[in-house]
């Protein structure tokens, strides 16, 4: 299945340039976002966690009418974050309490699964067993780690009419990690991984925020999408196209078919030095998010963001950088913060 970044990226440039032109007659009227239902905790232990996960599951599925329960598939995926290291990754309580929630809805265990993408950093995070003792508190469920290469599929790619070698002026600081000795071929295409979309009835996505350089907000769109795909070194090899890829790539409807919602969790996250993990630039809040509007939470995120990078004196975020807006014009979402219904649940 061949997914092409021409006809979409050109209906978002379109789009907003038309936007820009108009937007001093006739400014567009902003839609209200999904709701983002927002729990406190009381601390970042393993029984607060669980209660408060239960609760907003609870929650969905009386207001949205849709149950979390075994399909024909039998399975459900979590896509969780470990790329920034340890002291960045998805709090292990909170997919501790998610698996909980699953199993008391009829999930077996054994399917449920999670998606990873680097096997060291799952490793020093604690989602793969110590290489020391052998433990791992996921015991009974697989971890899939996609730079193994075992889970993407040749029939499933995101392929972008990009240039297939990069110009070395425009890209030079930008490339200087990500060594290009791929084919001219593969330079255009990033293969899925296929077991959150082809394998589960289906996933919940768990990112953690940080600010991104290229990107602007590594959150729930970029978790699910350029973290959920390989080849990927490419955009940042080119990273004007990058915010573009990832609107395209989460607006692709088979992903977002069984994509129930995203849960995030504030314990940490990065404001500035972002995505390596810099404990001097981290904030920690008491709130779990859940919402199946991803770019209201990055939005969200990102408005917290630039009010710490305020305070320690440093610029806001990119404002070129349009991953969100772009994703927004593909319907994936809405940017509009104002907007939105935060319904707190106690």
């Amino acid at each position: 299945m061949r997914f092409s970044l021409f006809t979409l990226l050109c209906s978002v440039l379109l789009a907003l340039g038309t936007r820009a032109v108009t937007a001093a007659s006739a400014p567009p009227k902003a839609s209200a976002p999904d709701p983002v239902w927002q729990a406190r905790l009381a601390d970042f232990g393993d029984a607060n966690y669980e209660r408060q996960v239960a609760t907003l599951l609870e929650k969905f599925e009386a207001a949205s009418g849709k149950k979390l329960a075994p399909g024909p598939k039998k399975k459900a995926g979590l896509k969780i974050y470990a790329d920034s290291g340890p002291g960045m990754a998805t709090p292990v309580a909170l997919v501790r309490a998610v698996i909980t929630a699953l199993e008391r809805r009829g999930f077996e265990p054994q399917n449920i699964f999670l998606v990873g993408l680097n096997q060291l950093r799952l490793r020093m995070t604690g989602y793969l067993p110590s290489l020391v003792s052998g433990q791992t508190p996921f015991k009974g469920h697989q971890v899939y780690v996609l730079e193994s290469g075992r889970y993407y599929d040749p029939v499933w790619f995101y392929d972008s009419p990009l240039p297939q070698r990069f110009d070395p002026i425009f890209a030079e600081q930008q490339t200087k990690d990500f060594p290009n000795n791929s084919s001219k071929d593969e330079d255009r295409k990033s293969f899925l991984a296929t077991p959150l979309f082809l394998d589960a009835d289906f996933w919940i996505n768990l990112p953690v925020y940080t600010d991104h350089p290229t990107l602007g907000v590594n959150g729930a769109l970029v978790n699910a999408t350029l973290w959920n795909a390989s080849n990927t070194a490419r955009f940042f090899r080119s990273p004007a196209n990058a915010p573009a890829a990832v609107a395209e790539m989460s607006a692709i409807p088979e992903l977002r078919q069984t994509w129930m919602f995203t849960i995030a969790s504030l314990e940490h996250y990065q404001f500035i030095g972002g995505p390596f993990f810099n404990s001097l630039y981290s904030a920690s809040e008491p709130l779990l998010w859940l919402s199946t509007d991803p770019v209201i939470l990055d939005s969200l995120a990102r408005d917290r963001m630039n009010d710490h990078r305020k305070k320690e004196g440093f610029p806001p975020i990119n404002e070129d950088i349009r991953t969100l807006e772009f994703a927004e014009t593909l319907g994936v979402g809405s940017t509009h913060t104002k907007l939105v219904k935060v319904i707190p649940v106690e």
